[in-house]
């Protein structure tokens, strides 16, 4: 019962806490989570515990797959170079600089532990990035660089730390077994996220009810990574490719699906972001409370792993910049600016939190597992140090540099795609046969509304019955000629957004307005 209040203040903490951010302009996550460590060494609140095997499983899927939704197949295409030296070689370098960091400063730790510890303050958030940056006035180009890398490094990590993990129990070392395992991990990951995407598909065809349909797509992501974490896969990459692939499966006519489901993913982000980030900032107060003195006995040790970390991370940075060449402004630093901000936007978070919390406390032999408070204090800092430090200095930070944005260009992007829609809608209305039975006026005016995208102005009904029931005739007319027409526009979006180059959030924007055009069509 403790528990289920607690989650219920949590929730609660959650809208206010976004209402809140809104109005000071910071991230919510950021707050709720300073918010919640402090409230957490109030005296009337219990002491709950949560089991760090449940973290990851109960928040990474959901978290992910929102995240995921808003970005398609043709972004991996086109950033597929910034995806593996991000994802996974920047990863691999992190893991092996704040190992050898670890092993060095502190002795008493194996390597297969110091290994295991550079996977977890290896990767950045996605959960946090995607949170944090859209906040503020940062390049579309910029966000995306980050989405990509926040989508896939937990995989990287997770494998890595399994096999340090292992390794420290049975007294063997990490080797480079870890490679094919990460590319077979992921290889059948991604069959296993194509196949519940083909299952949930099929399943909205039999399901005719609309928010069983959108409720599906929350069964779907903790299902398949459950399934991929059983059968030794990438829960990671699965769900990530689930969302991919149901993204590439949207079919024109779902228009009342989509908004269905875009509201109904914005508020399970919402919550299931903000009670992730309460409980990780109600968790630091136990492990506060468990080091206790022999957290100042860790500084030195801590601070230069902290350092290594956000090092590591500027300095990988600044060869993309420097090896960007030709390509740079799609995949890598345009400027030494962007190159400071993509190293200060390197939040850790959920994960890195969840793997501490998950490392074992004894060996197979019953004795205790040396370091792995060390460790833990360790995870809580690079947390504090990377994710509340730059999440409550980014605006201003962003202030500070000046960095020219890309609104305008996002603008004509967005008019050119609805420019593209209305292209589509027009000339497939020319062609309809329906079209023609209406008169040349009731042409016309469906010609101007789809050129200007407004919605219809009621029609002036005459009193008349006869003529009464001509117009409703009429006007059912123009509508079935609207839906077509918009239904063409859409599948052109759909088709816009699987295209290289194109910023699948513009294209959902303008697929939103033709949405909402269908489902408001007089009936």
């Amino acid at each position: 019962m403790e528990f289920l209040l607690l989650l219920v203040g949590l929730l609660f903490g959650t809208v206010l806490v976004a209402g809140l951010g809104e109005r000071i302009r910071l991230p919510y996550p950021i707050l709720m989570l300073v918010f919640s460590a402090g409230a957490a060494f109030l005296p009337f609140i219990p002491e709950v515990h949560i089991n760090p095997e449940l973290i990851l499983p109960l928040f990474l899927p959901p978290l992910l797959y929102a995240a995921a939704q808003r970005s398609s197949w043709s972004i991996f295409r086109l950033r597929w170079r910034s995806l593996v030296l991000l994802a996974v070689l920047l990863v691999v370098a992190t893991t092996a600089v704040a190992a050898g960091a670890a092993w060095f400063i502190a002795p008493a730790l194996s390597l297969p532990v110091a290994i295991a510890l550079g996977a977890i303050v290896a990767p950045p958030d996605p959960v946090a990035v995607e949170a944090i940056a859209s906040k503020v006035k940062m390049r579309r180009r910029l966000i995306t660089v980050l989405q990509t890398e926040g989508l896939f490094n937990d995989a990287m990590a997770i494998v890595i730390f399994q096999a340090a993990v292992a390794a420290a129990l049975s007294g063997g070392e990490v080797g480079w077994e870890v490679v094919p395992k990460f590319l077979v991990g992921a290889a059948g990951a991604v069959v296993l996220g194509l196949s519940m995407a083909w299952v949930v598909g099929t399943l909205n065809r039999f399901v005719p009810n609309l928010v069983a349909r959108s409720a599906a797509t929350l069964v779907a992501p903790y299902a398949v990574y459950l399934l991929a974490e059983e059968v030794h896969f990438s829960g990671v990459v699965a769900v990530v490719v689930t969302a991919l692939e149901l993204g590439r499966r949207a079919r024109p006519q779902d228009s009342e699906e989509r908004l269905t489901r875009t509201a109904f993913w914005d508020v399970v982000e919402l919550l299931t972001t903000g009670v992730a980030f309460g409980l990780v900032g109600i968790e630091m107060r136990y492990i506060i409370e468990d080091e206790g003195r022999n957290l100042f006995t860790f500084i030195p040790g801590i601070a230069a792993i902290c350092i290594a970390v956000v090092l590591v991370r500027f300095l990988w940075m600044m060869a993309m910049f420097k090896m960007g060449g030709t390509e740079r402004k799609n995949h890598t630093p345009g400027s030494l600016k962007e190159v400071l901000v993509l190293t200060w936007c390197g939040m850790r978070g959920l994960a890195t939190l969840a793997l501490a919390l998950a490392l074992p406390t004894t060996l197979a032999n019953g004795e205790p597992l040396e370091g792995r408070n060390f460790v833990i204090a360790t995870a809580c800092a690079v947390l504090i140090v990377t994710l509340v430090v730059p999440g409550l200095t980014l605006p201003a930070l962003m202030r500070a540099l000046k960095l020219p944005n890309d609104h305008a260009a996002e603008e004509r992007k967005q008019r050119s795609l609805a420019r593209r829609a209305e292209k589509v809608a027009l000339e497939t209305m020319k062609r309809s046969t329906a079209a023609a039975a209406l008169p040349q006026k009731r042409r016309d005016a469906l010609a101007r509304r789809m050129s200007s995208l407004h919605t219809i102005l009621e029609a002036d009904f005459e009193q008349d019955p006869e003529k009464m029931l001509r117009l409703k005739q009429i006007l059912t007319i123009m509508d079935d000629v609207q839906r077509e027409a918009l239904d063409a526009a859409r599948e052109e979006m759909l088709k816009a957004r699987n295209e290289p180059g194109n910023d699948p959030e513009l294209v959902d924007r303008v697929l939103r307005r033709l949405d909402l055009r269908t489902v408001t069509l007089d009936h």
